[in-house]
């Protein structure tokens, strides 16, 4: 919603007690903003000190699903509740290499856990596990194509990571060249240029569901 500049100017003239009082109403209807603002404001934690609070979350959390392993469908479901933690993460702090780096170590740590879970299970029920993979792996590689060649540098070891435990699996190698994912983007840290959009036709073909 855009805002006229005549009620940005009234707003700016009331009285200070008044627009507190509208702001922690606001604030308490936006949990995401009055997080940010905590951070920004108060915080000791610096958004480094963040990132790794948040990363060693994600190793602890994956390793207690792993250890509960059910079914990819459940894998899956948990998947996108730690992806959940980490986009409010990043809309706390507005840390985008987080956004990157978190979301490759979730990958990680979920095949280092559960590739051999996912292996004994049919084709058919870890379909849609192993496509909500790749298509985070895609995700992964855009949200690294964003950032400056120097951040890329830093991931380079993880990506290569990502991409042998992904060779390793069957399953998730069959899906990878359906959907036209090629590996090697990761094991030789080299991203398309044209990434953005391959991903954007794979996607309007009707891949990556």
């Amino acid at each position: 919603m855009k805002f006229s500049k005549e009620f940005k100017e009234a707003i700016s003239h009331l009285p200070a007690r008044e627009k507190d009082k509208l702001l922690f109403r606001l604030l308490k209807k936006d949990l995401i903003l009055a997080k940010r603002l905590e951070f920004e404001l108060i915080s000791p934690q610096t958004v480094d000190e963040r990132r790794a609070e948040m990363k060693q979350s994600i190793t602890e959390e994956v390793q207690r699903i792993s250890a509960n392993f059910y079914s990819p469908g459940y894998l899956n479901m948990d998947i996108r509740y730690i992806s959940g933690s980490i986009t409010e993460h990043v809309k706390i702090t507005k840390d985008k290499f987080g956004e990157a780096s978190l979301n490759l170590h979730l990958l990680i740590e979920v095949l280092k856990g559960n590739s051999q879970n996912i292996s004994n299970q049919s084709f058919h029920k870890a379909r849609k596990l192993c496509v909500a993979i790749i298509a985070r792996a895609y995700k992964i590689l855009l949200l690294i194509y964003k950032l400056h060649e120097d951040y890329f540098i830093d991931l380079e070891d993880e990506l290569k990571e990502l991409g042998l435990l992904i060779g390793k699996n069957h399953y998730l190698m069959k899906h990878a060249i359906f959907n036209g994912f090629d590996v090697n983007w990761l094991i030789q840290g080299e991203i398309p240029e044209d990434i953005v959009e391959f991903h954007k036709d794979l996607k309007s073909k009707g891949y990556l569901k």
